[in-house]
C-alpha cells in the first residue's frame, strides 16, 4: 500500500523540506528490507508522526536508529532506538514544493 504524507518541519533539512510531499510504502514487509540510510516515517508514542533517516539496525532486538539531518533535530540520539514495529513505511519518492 502506499501513502502520501506532506513533510512538516525541517528534520531532514536540506534533503528533505517542509512543505514536500513523500510517497510511503506502508507494507509491513518494508520495515524487514531497511537499510542504513534508508528515509522512513514512524510513530513515536511521545514525538508523534516522524521522518527520519535509518542509521542502523538492531536486528538482535528488532530496532532502528534513527537520525534527522537537521541540528536540532529529535531523534534516537534524544530517545534511543525505536521498535522495528513503529516504522510506519518507508520513503520511496519525494515530490518537491512547487514554484
Amino acid at each position: 500500500m502506499l501513502r502520501l504524507i506532506k513533510v512538516r518541519g525541517d528534520s531532514l533539512e536540506p534533503d528533505v523540506h517542509s512543505g514536500e510531499f513523500v510517497l510511503v510504502a506502508t507494507l509491513p514487509a518494508a520495515s524487514r528490507r531497511l537499510r542504513p540510510g534508508d528515509v522512513v516515517v514512524l510513530r513515536h508514542p511521545a514525538y508523534g508522526l516522524l521522518i527520519k533517516r535509518v542509521a542502523r539496525l538492531d536486528a538482535q532486538v528488532g530496532a532502528v536508529y534513527v537520525l534527522g539531518t537537521h541540528p536540532h533535530s529529535v531523534d534516537s540520539r534524544n530517545f534511543g532506538p525505536v521498535p522495528l514495529e513503529t516504522i510506519e513505511g518507508k520513503v520511496i519518492w519525494r515530490i518537491g514544493r512547487p514554484g
